[in-house]
């Protein structure tokens, strides 16, 4: 028996929850981590400041917490704990240094936020090293964003979910709609293959790497065609997350209509928190409740395409215990939104502004330190030379064409609903 099974093992969604839930109640209880410093102009900053021994220390707390949340959440989720223990050190390692990077008076007047350079640095890494296979079992992209996400619910007020839920809902359906068609009929005119059609149609049109899972899960769709399409999401998430904030700025829009166009036209849900930061608070709020939006929509959307998909192009599988049930849509609703809006409801109506002042320096540190070790991961696991070794570039071009749709018709439909 392999030694990281575990039969107590939990969807990462409610592992997820749980995590966010205890790092919010440890803080409310008085665990409260203090902040590092991360910024500094000269070598002597840097030494007296980043490296100091109270900074050191502070590192030291630091990684024991996330340590110990992450470990629960390799426990949680069947992951083999004794890989864990030995591989995570140096993903947070990593992750430090490019905060420190990202903390130089250089970067700062970039306005370079250190998730660019923890992804920058996990890209160089993974690309140019040959990493062995144990260590990257061990990286949870997925489960570090969606806790960082959680706990972005502490600092979003609920009111602005209702204001602008409403509003990110309309684009969701409409772009949703209209790029997922858009998507579907490239791939049939580029003659790609059924499977790959479906992934690459959910992925661009909803959330990226979760409704390509939650597609191929419905299809029961080939594994290694998953990977493709995964790999092609977030090779195009990273200029994107890049670019978009660039060009959004250089046209002066406004926050709240970047953050509708980054939310509803970036697959991938760390993307659009890491391009969001770029440009300010409003557009990172902004962003993540569009994208929550969208992802309200991958239960419905995987029920359809499992319906679809079972009676067009399997139809000898018409059995009574084959047909898709209205229980796909619970199973594949993405279960961290329960948890950002938890969070959003407890720090908006339920704790005094007293409490709420003491935890959030804090959460706030730790929900900027999940999503670095997030995008370390990202890199670390995101391999070029998969996608571009790939004999069969038409799943590349229908990806790429789609994606052009998808930012200029997010675009408009932003400016629409958002610009006041």
């Amino acid at each position: 028996m392999s030694t990281n099974e575990n039969k107590f093992t939990l969807h990462e969604d409610w592992t997820v929850v749980i995590l966010g839930a205890l790092v919010i109640i440890l803080s409310l209880s008085g665990v409260l981590l203090p902040v590092p410093v991360f910024s500094w102009a000269t070598g002597a900053d840097l030494a007296d400041k980043v490296f100091s021994i109270a900074n050191l220390r502070i590192f030291g707390l630091q990684f024991l917490f996330v340590l110990l949340i992450a470990g629960l959440g390799a426990l949680l989720t069947g992951k083999n704990l004794k890989n864990y223990l030995l591989g995570f050190p140096a993903v947070y390692v990593l992750t430090i240094i490019a905060l420190i990077i990202a903390g130089s008076k250089e970067a700062k007047a970039l306005n370079l936020e250190g998730v660019i350079f923890s992804l920058g640095l996990g890209l160089i890494i993974g690309n140019f090293f040959k990493l062995p296979e144990w260590f990257k079992s061990i990286l949870a992209t997925e489960l570090y964003v969606k806790i960082g996400l959680v706990l972005l619910g502490t600092s979003v007020i609920f009111s602005d979910i209702l204001k602008a839920g409403s509003l990110g809902l309309i684009q969701s359906l409409v772009v949703v709609t209209s790029v997922w068609y858009f998507a579907y009929w490239v791939c049939k005119k580029l003659k790609v293959d059924d499977e790959i059609t479906m992934m690459i149609s959910s992925a661009v049109s909803i959330c990226g790497v979760s409704a390509a899972i939650a597609t191929a899960g419905a299809i029961k769709g080939d594994p290694k065609k998953l990977s493709y399409v995964i790999s092609l999401v977030l090779i195009t998430a990273i200029p994107m997350m890049v670019f978009m904030p660039i060009i959004a700025a250089y046209f002066h829009f406004p926050q709240q209509v970047t953050g509708a166009w980054l939310g509803g036209s970036i697959d991938t849900t760390g993307a659009v928190v890491a391009s969001g930061t770029l440009v300010g608070e409003e557009a990172l709020k902004i962003s993540t409740i569009v994208k929550f939006s969208q992802n309200v929509l991958l239960g419905l959307a995987a029920f359809a395409i499992s319906v679809y998909w079972t009676y067009t192009k399997h139809p000898a599988a018409k059995d009574a215990d084959k047909k898709p049930t209205l229980k796909v849509i619970w199973e594949r609703f993405p279960k961290f939104v329960i948890g950002f809006i938890a969070a959003s409801l407890l720090f908006s109506f339920f704790l005094p502004e007293t409490a709420i002042a003491e935890v959030k320096g804090s959460l706030k540190n730790l929900q900027g330190l999940w999503f670095a070790l997030a995008f370390t991961s990202i890199g670390l696991e995101t391999n070029f030379a998969d996608l571009f070794s790939r004999e069969n570039k038409k799943p590349l071009y229908a990806f790429l064409i789609a994606q052009g749709f998808n930012v200029v018709v997010t675009l408009v439909i932003a400016f629409v609903l958002f610009n006041k």
